[in-house]
């Protein structure tokens, strides 16, 4: 949880920049795809601690 958290952080703070800085558009761009990658990463490993539970 700690990473996704990190993740998400590192990829509001590069989006920041990358809007504000002139000629810094790269960054935005790498923000936002930071931001998917870490909610898909999450969302697999949120997955997977499901499926392990046993039915009842």
């Amino acid at each position: 949880m700690a990473l996704f958290l990190f993740l998400v952080l590192v990829a509001v703070v590069l989006g920041i920049i990358g809007v504000v800085a002139e000629g810094l558009f790269y960054l935005l761009i790498i923000g936002i795809v930071l931001l998917v990658v870490s909610v898909a990463f999450f969302g697999v490993r949120w997955s997977r601690r499901s499926a392990r539970r046993p039915l009842r």
